[in-house]
């Protein structure tokens, strides 16, 4: 999986160099593959909970991509029956009013984890240099500021113990095509369709030029990059499952020390007597 990382200030080119159908070791092997990740899901589970429970770590796993591509998809899958209590998912959306009277990081840095939390963006202050440059919302003097105070915002977060992984999820103009067809002719994924999506997908190229900018200029070594191939989901999951749980790993959590004298609790409570209260 370390193939998918992207290293600080590499240059990419997502049309040559990133193939959005690439299974690297795991071509012809899907059975296999999704068994794994049930295998992962299990891990990333027992993990999870020793990162709630030591309750020093926080780790923030950010997912952005084309319409599309999966991004919800993603999260349920790669998150399925691991324990709501400590992960919570922050959607950004079209900002309201009262956040865009503020900097673009205020309703960024306000969904952050705390200590035992895990937190998976769905966008997030990378649209600034996304959106904000293909619609040209912004002087293009503004939003290439916007490189490196995401930068030194994601070097505050690690600086105080936080752990980032970026996903883009990567599929191409046929496949985005063919999935877009799909929820026009499936009754139960229609609601997804918005016809807003066609303009949208218009501006392909001009997408993926301010995505390629956007992870070279921002992928560093305390918070990499990773362009995953996402025309096939099942791969798609397990790759972003391999790196989550790889770097919970790498963090050597354990679970808190027992509290002293606990045969002696045991004790009393296979010996307590309780009384019942009287009327």
């Amino acid at each position: 999986m370390e193939d998918y990382r992207v290293k600080p200030h590499q240059k990419i080119d997502l049309a040559k160099d990133c193939d959005p159908n690439d299974y690297g070791e795991w071509k012809g092997k899907k059975a296999k593959g999704v068994a794994r990740l049930t295998e992962l899901r299990a891990e990333l589970d027992a993990l999870q909970q020793v990162l709630y429970a030591e309750h020093q770590h926080k780790v923030l796993v950010l997912i952005q991509a084309m319409d599309t591509a999966g991004k919800d998809g993603t999260i349920r899958a790669v998150f399925d029956g691991v324990n709501p209590q400590g992960v919570h998912v922050a959607s950004f959306k079209v900002p309201t009013q009262i956040e865009a009277d503020h900097d673009f990081l205020w309703r960024v840095h306000a969904q952050v984890p705390a200590k035992g939390e895990l937190v998976v963006f769905n966008r997030s202050q990378y649209e600034q240099v996304l959106v904000v440059r293909v619609h040209n919302l912004e002087p293009e003097k503004e939003w290439r500021k916007h490189y490196q105070q995401i930068n030194d915002f994601e070097k505050l977060l690690t600086d105080t113990g936080t752990t980032i992984l970026k996903f883009f999820l990567n599929i191409d103009l046929d496949e985005q095509k063919q999935r877009l067809l799909e929820r026009i002719d499936t009754p139960e994924k229609q609601w997804k369709f918005s016809p807003g999506d066609l303009p949208e997908r218009k501006l392909w190229w001009q997408y993926m030029e301010a995505y390629q900018e956007a992870i070279s200029q921002t992928s560093t070594e305390y918070a990499p990059w990773h362009i995953v191939p996402a025309n096939h989901n099942w791969y798609r999951n397990l790759v972003v499952a391999e790196v989550i749980v790889e770097a919970l790993k790498k963090l050597d959590m354990h679970y808190p020390q027992a509290a002293e004298d606990l045969d002696q609790y045991k004790k009393e409570l296979n010996e307590e007597v309780i009384e019942k209260k009287e009327n």
